[in-house]
Parts: C-alpha cells; structure tokens; sequence
C-alpha cells in the first residue's frame, strides 16, 4: 500500500491546507475508525463533533465548516469533502485481479467472435456467435456474452453477468457481479380459453450508452420490439430493475430495489430513490428526483420532487403527514 504526506495529498486535491502533521498517510478510514496513520474527512457539521476523539491525523473537511484541526494535525478545507475523498480514495485503491494469461484455456470464443486488442477473458467465460469485443474490454470468470452483442472499448463485466443476443454496449462501462442484461421483457396475455397465461415474445434488444455502471444482481430487461435504453452516464445500484421498452435519458440514478416498469420514460439527470417504483407508461422528465420508497402512478414535471404512494409534490406530501400526525395525537 503507497503512502503520502499531507503536502503530497493537497497537491492533488488543491484545497487550504491548515495545521500540520509529519506523519505519513497509509490510507482513509471513517472519522470514528480511523487510526493514526490514516485521513479520513468530515463532509457535514454533525460529524465535526467526533474530531476531537477521532485518532486521525488528517482530514478533508468542507471549508464551510468552523472546526480547527488541534496540535500536530491537519485539515484540507475544500467546497466538497466528498469529491475530494473521492480522489483520496482513487490513491489507494487496490489493484484489480490478475489475470495470469489474456484469454484462460476454459473461455469458449466461437471462431466468428471479433476480440479488440487488449482484452482479458477469465476462466469459464463464454463469448458466443459474432459478438465483438471492443479494445480493452475484461469479461471476469463466469460471464456469458450472447450472439451478436458488441460491447465497446474499456467495458468490464464482473462474474456471473449474463449479457442476451443482440444487445449493443458502450465503453467504459461497468457491470458488477451477476448483471442481467437482455432477459426477456415480462410480457404475457390471459389465453383465449381463459385457462392460462400466453407468452408475448420479446424480439428486441437492450442498448447501454457509455460510462454507465450497473450494480450487483440487478436487470435491464430486452424490448418487446424496438430497444431498452440506458443513457450516458447512467449509474444504477444493486438489486434494480429495469422493465422492457424502458428508456433512460442521461446520467440519470437508480438507487438499490427501485424499479421501472415497462415502457418507462426517464429525463436527462433523473433521480430514483431506493425501493422505489415507477408504473408503466409514465414519463418522468428532466431533473426531476422520485423519494425513497415512493411509488409514482403519473408522469412527473421537470425539475420536481416527489415523494409518498402515490407519490406527490414532495412539500404537500410532508405537509399531509404532519396534519395526520397531529390529528392523532389530538385523538
């Protein structure tokens, strides 16, 4: 693990260096965690109570906040602690796994495969009927990548991640472990007997823009026809899903268990908070920010925040849970 001095950490983040320390930075830890030797960072008030008693001997602060590093100790005030940890961390982030040889003897490329330059393909991997590979792209042991996709330059796909038939990928993104992209839309009509449910087939295809990451275990589901589309930019947690026909703008956020359904329409720069859901055929349009849990049954303006189920204007909603509040305890 490299070490830093302060001096050698502010040249990189370029904020007010205050106070000192002589010793040298083995990496960051939270404020209440962190021990001697590491940098950690205090982004809000709230938190600048724990300095006093935090063994740090550095830490990134907000300029904002009115707090004093203390003998041998030192703060870098920036506008955005996050940010600038952000770039801390890029500092002593650990290598990625290795890869003793490009492609491992067990990977099965079907002979019409194109591979870019410089791509690494792990042990069990399968690469199948005129898929292309841009330059650089790494596909982790275990990922199966389906006839016809192209996935773009610098793209890596963590293990277990299964990519279906005909998707288009970007570059430069990433998927973690057990991505699902291009499974079948959840398509299916009552029978005309009445005594079952008859399938829709989902004949079209997922395309992902570049720079997107997609969490661990989460779906982006294929088109009943035409495309599924995930914008630029776009970055989706953990355990979320993405119905068929759905479209997302640019850098738009998905938090972990939200979900679309089908034919959702997001803006550019659109925010889903966790757990919450999207009905089909709504649109939600630019800048607009959906509340954790919320569930959204109409389109929602530009720029708006919503919250509750269903969810509403964000103030009226807080305003109506406070009035029930207080019309029960005057019960």
């Amino acid at each position: 693990m490299p070490s830093y001095t302060i001096s050698e950490i502010n040249d990189i983040l370029q904020g007010e260096l205050i106070g000192t320390t002589a010793q040298s930075i083995e990496g960051p830890e939270e404020l209440q965690k962190a021990n001697s030797k590491q940098i950690t960072f205090i982004g809000s008030s709230k938190y600048a109570k724990f300095w006093a008693e935090s063994k740090a001997c550095a830490a990134v602060v907000n300029e904002k906040i009115p707090i004093e590093p203390g003998a041998d100790r030192a703060f870098i005030k920036v506008k955005n602690a996050d940010l600038a940890m952000a770039k801390i961390l890029e500092l002593f982030n650990p290598p990625p796994p290795v890869f003793d040889t490009d492609i491992h003897p067990t990977a099965v490329i079907h002979k019409t495969a194109k591979i870019g330059e410089n791509c690494k393909i792990g042990a069990n991997c399968y690469v199948g009927k005129d898929v292309e590979l841009g330059s650089g792209v790494v596909l982790y042991p275990n990922v199966c990548v389906f006839d016809e996709t192209i996935i773009g330059n610098n793209t890596v796909v963590w293990s277990g991640t299964v990519i279906r038939e005909r998707c288009i990928i970007g570059s430069h993104c990433i998927f973690h472990t057990n991505v699902s992209i291009g499974a079948d839309g959840f398509g299916y009509r009552p029978s005309e007997d009445g005594r079952g449910l008859v399938k829709i087939p989902q004949i079209g295809n997922v395309i992902i823009g570049h720079y997107v990451e997609i969490g661990a275990n989460s779906c982006v589901d294929r088109a009943k026809f035409s495309s599924t589309i995930v914008g630029d930019g776009c970055k989706i947690d953990n355990l979320v899903q993405i119905a068929h026909n759905s479209i997302m703008g640019r850098s738009c956020i998905m938090a972990g268990h939200s979900g679309l359904a089908g034919s959702v329409t997001l803006g550019d720069g659109v925010i889903i908070g966790g757990s919450a859901s999207i009905k089909d055929h709504t649109t939600i349009h630019s800048g607009a920010t959906v509340g954790a849990g919320s569930g959204v049954m109409n389109d929602v303006e530009a720029g708006k925040t919503v919250l509750g189920y269903p969810a509403q204007d964000a103030r009226d909603m807080l305003k109506e849970w406070v009035a029930i509040r207080r019309l029960i305890k005057n019960q």
